[in-house]
Order: structure tokens, then C-alpha cells, then sequence
């Protein structure tokens, strides 16, 4: 049977709460605009899928003042640093243990779901869509962060980075039967599913649109939580997986040097009518 959740060590590790601090604190900002276009209501409903420690929950909260916006996951510490870290927006703001694979609201319950981070650490993740999409009312939106390791860029040195990412990630999603590329591949599922109005936008994560310290961070807890399975599931060593980062790290902190991560940005729309079944 497939592990629904075959990344769960890294994702309650320690580096992973700083992950997901230095992911929002670069992403948001580009990502705001992106969010506004939704055509909400007056008093929204929203949810996110996957929510971690809160850090997008509890900014769109901030962003949609009126809005009732409800916050997932698995990781039980990650949901109670969440619950203090926000408590100021309470009640507007709640937390709650729940899966992707099988939410507990209703159908039809939100006007925004969002979903960021999460499809390309699960296998099956057309299960999932159809689980954001049955909580989703008609013409209600999704709102995906589908990661893609094939869109991360940086200059050569000692190593080649080229030579990491095309190898860490398609063995990495192997073993885990996960889909680390899953970016460029996010479009066709929900054009199969039958969503409508798919728009497929990038957020730059660079040098110049993005403090290299926020970027630095992104890549040093990367480092802390994965070296290691990497280094048990793929090719590459962990001493090798530890030189790569360390060499990326560097030339995001080298004021002339210059990386980038292209960070897609999927949306759609629930028809009126509802998905086609099957």
C-alpha cells in the first residue's frame, strides 16, 4: 500500500517550520495579486490545505479582513504553533488535524481552497485535487502551489547544480512514488478533470525579487531536512547532497552571483455543474 504521506519525517522536522517562514516571506508578496483576482464574495470562505505552521493562512485572513478561513494538516506541533502564533485572529482564524485525502467538511463548504506546497510531497495527488474540488462550491476556486524541481537555476561552480537537480528529485519521487515535477504536469490533471478558466502564473523566487538571506534560508533548510534522504534514496551521497547546498547557498549570498526558482501558480475553477464523475 502507498504511503500517503512518505515525506512525514521531513515535514516535521525543525527545518521545516523554517522552511515554510522563508517560502512565505518570498512568495507572498508576488502571490498577493494573484489571490485578489479570485472573484470572492464580501465574507469569504476559505481553506488551506496543508497549512503547516499558518503562515498563508493567517495572511490571507489579514488580506480578506472579512473572510472565515479555516487552516489543515497533518503535523500536530505544526498546527499548535499555528493556534499561538495567531491567536489574535481567532475566531475568524481556526486550526484543525484533518488529511487532504479526506477532509471533513462538507461539500461545496469554500469559495477559495488553496493548496501550496503539498501536491508534489504525496503520491496521488489527482485524489486530492478531487478531494479540494468536492469541499469547493461551483465556481468556486482552487489555488495550487505545485512544486517543480526541474525549475530551480543556479550559476556552476566546483559542482554542477544542473547535475543535482536533475537527479535528486527524479529519485527522490521514485522511491516516494511522488511527482517532484509535478509543476509542468499540474495543467493537464485538472484539464482531465474538467476544471475550467486553468491559469498557470510563476512567482520569480531570485536575487533581485527576493532578499538573498530569505532565498539562502529556503535552500539551508532544504538542506538540513533532506540531505540526509537524500543521501539514503537517491545516487547522490549526503556528504555530496551537503557540497551542492552549501555551494548554492553561496551563490545566492554572493552579491554577484545570480539564481532563481520558478515557483508555479496553478488555478481553476469548479464548473456549475460540478466535475464530470470519474
Amino acid at each position: 500500500m502507498t504511503d500517503l504521506n512518505p515525506q512525514a519525517k521531513q515535514m516535521a522536522d525543525e527545518s521545516m517550520v523554517r522552511n515554510l517562514a522563508a517560502q512565505a516571506q518570498a512568495i507572498w508578496p508576488q502571490e498577493i495579486p494573484l489571490i485578489r483576482r479570485y472573484p470572492l464574495p464580501s465574507e469569504p470562505r476559505i481553506l488551506d490545505a496543508g497549512c503547516g505552521t499558518g503562515e498563508v493562512a493567517s495572511r490571507l485572513a489579514e488580506l480578506f479582513p472579512q473572510a472565515r478561513v479555516l487552516g489543515v494538516d497533518i503535523i500536530d506541533p505544526h498546527l499548535e504553533l499555528a493556534r499561538s502564533r495567531y491567536e489574535r485572529l481567532a475566531p475568524r482564524l481556526t486550526f484543525a488535524h484533518q488529511s487532504v485525502f479526506e477532509l471533513e467538511a462538507p461539500e461545496g463548504s469554500f469559495d477559495l481552497t488553496v493548496c501550496r506546497h503539498v501536491v508534489h510531497a504525496i503520491p496521488h495527488p489527482d485524489r486530492v485535487i478531487a478531494e479540494l474540488a468536492r469541499v469547493t462550491r461551483r465556481g468556486g476556486y482552487l489555488h495550487l502551489i505545485p512544486e517543480d524541481y526541474g525549475m530551480l537555476h543556479f550559476q556552476r561552480g566546483a559542482l554542477d547544480p544542473r547535475e543535482f537537480w536533475h537527479v535528486a528529485p527524479a529519485s527522490f519521487g521514485a522511491a516516494t512514488e511522488t511527482d517532484l515535477f509535478i509543476g509542468r504536469n499540474a495543467f493537464g490533471i485538472l484539464a482531465r478533470m474538467g476544471f475550467e478558466t486553468i491559469t498557470v502564473d510563476y512567482i520569480v523566487v531570485d536575487t533581485l525579487r527576493v532578499p538573498r538571506n530569505t532565498f539562502a534560508a529556503i535552500l539551508g533548510a532544504w538542506r538540513d531536512g533532506y540531505a540526509e534522504s537524500i543521501g539514503e534514496l537517491t545516487p547522490i551521497s549526503r556528504e555530496s547532497a551537503l557540497a551542492y547546498f552549501d555551494q548554492m547557498i553561496a551563490n545566492v549570498r554572493d552579491p554577484h552571483g545570480y539564481a532563481v526558482w520558478m515557483v508555479p501558480v496553478v488555478s481553476a475553477r469548479v464548473p456549475l455543474d460540478g466535475l464530470p464523475i470519474g
